[in-house]
């Protein structure tokens, strides 16, 4: 069965130059043109992953990222026109899998798609339930839970979270999580890392100027805090 996406983007030209050649890739595709019909078609459609645009009417695709990561798992992807590096980390901050910035290929789209569906998709290899600390993590449910309550998570950051437990003690540079949390075959900076770890950090840690989970080795990367 075909996997569905959602596009969202105000101008009709880019939708259909996007679903014209998604469809061909064998993707079910559903578009919307402003942010409040994009969160209206991801409750009814159930999509595997969204295509944001940044700017659009009603609701920007940042609210709308922020909305949609309230209420649903799937991949997300943000498509702006700003380059500037902050503007990208405040993209991932607010749930976002991945960003791709204008003009795009529709090869580099597609690759960012497959490489953000394998995050939903794969995890390494563990037990299918982790207790650590307050923390219960099923790798087969890609779930989390901290005190028997259930934590939401984006693909990235489940990822992130099962790879640096699985081994705590561990570190990780963030070359390393590049590599095993976020597939990079695509050019990723090591500050994507970061804004990941740091949205990560703010949904499992109690005090955020003294982690317990997701420990920082400076000058080199991550760790987990080995609580058990």
């Amino acid at each position: 069965m075909a996997e569905t996406l959602l596009l969202a983007d105000d101008e009709e030209k880019v939708l259909e130059f996007m679903s014209s050649f998604l469809r061909e890739e064998g993707f079910r595709i559903v578009t919307a043109r402003t942010g409040t019909e994009a969160l209206a078609l991801a409750d009814k459609e159930n999509p595997a992953l969204v295509v944001l645009d940044w700017m659009m009417p009603q609701m920007s695709g940042l609210d709308a990222c922020r909305e949609l990561r309230k209420r649903s798992r799937a991949g997300i992807i943000m498509v702006t026109a700003k380059s500037d590096e902050m503007d990208k980390i405040i993209g991932l901050e607010v749930g976002a899998d991945d960003y791709i910035v204008k003009p795009f290929s529709l090869r580099e789209l597609l690759a960012r798609i497959r490489s953000v569906l394998r995050r939903l998709q794969d995890s390494p290899a563990a037990e299918e339930r982790l207790v650590r600390g307050d923390l219960i993590i099923s790798s087969s449910q890609h779930r989390v839970w901290k005190r028997g309550v259930e934590i939401g998570m984006t693909p990235t950051e489940f990822k992130l979270l099962l790879t640096l437990a699985v081994k705590p003690g561990i570190v990780y540079s963030r070359l390393q999580l590049l590599k095993a949390a976020l597939d990079d075959d695509l050019i990723n900076v090591e500050r994507t890392v970061d804004a990941h770890i740091s949205r990560l950090r703010k949904k499992i840690e109690d005090d955020l100027s003294n982690p317990r989970y997701i420990e920082t080795v400076y000058g080199f990367g991550y760790r987990f805090g080995g609580q058990t």
